[in-house]
């Protein structure tokens, strides 16, 4: 997570996004090669599936971000549901190619950019709309993934934040009291 106070918002969704790809991929790997394509239920989404669909999103609201609408008119989502991919390579390979084209666009933004005028499935939205739902989709799949890799690794799972009966401990550690409590204002 970052820890230096910045001003740039872009600098700031970027740095979270990686954050968010480092765990999810920290997932990733601690997930067991056949959980990787398992579902809890007849409902549910694999970790695969959701890659395909992160990926799958991600190119398609990524790709030509200022110039073309971010629902693309050769993306099928539905097909995102559909025959994940099998194998650790190619679910990796997928993960991998979705964040490179949001980084790589991200990476061409600027400050004067951020009040343009972008289309999602030709509603408007600024830049930073843009970037805002775009952070919070990628986020709530990320969360899916981490909750199925821990499920699945069982007693093998090691924690990618503070495990739990660790707060304190790792307060201590932060130079913190163990009285924490957000003051609430009047």
């Amino acid at each position: 997570m970052p820890t230096e106070f910045t001003t740039s918002f872009l600098k700031d969704a970027t740095d979270l996004l990686h954050y968010y790809k480092k765990l999810g991929t920290s997932a990733i790997e601690q997930t067991p090669d056949s959980a990787l394509v398992a579902t809890l239920d007849h409902e549910s989404n694999s970790i695969a599936t959701i890659v395909k669909h992160l990926s799958g999103n991600m190119r398609s609201r990524w790709s030509d971000f200022l110039t073309t609408d971010g629902e693309k008119p050769d993306r099928n989502r539905d097909s995102e549901f559909e025959t994940p991919p099998q194998t650790r390579d190619e679910i990796v390979a997928l993960w991998e190619a979705g964040w490179k084209i949001l980084f790589d666009s991200l990476g061409h933004l600027t400050d004067a950019d951020l009040t343009r005028s972008v289309l999602i499935r030709t509603e408007p939205h600024s830049v930073v709309q843009a970037i805002g739902r775009s952070l919070a989709h990628t986020v709530y799949h990320v969360g899916q993934i981490v909750y199925l890799a821990k499920h699945f690794a069982g007693e093998k799972w090691n924690s990618l934040s503070v495990p739990k009966g660790k707060s304190a401990e790792r307060n201590a550690r932060m130079g913190l009291g163990s009285n924490l409590r957000r003051e609430r204002r009047p």
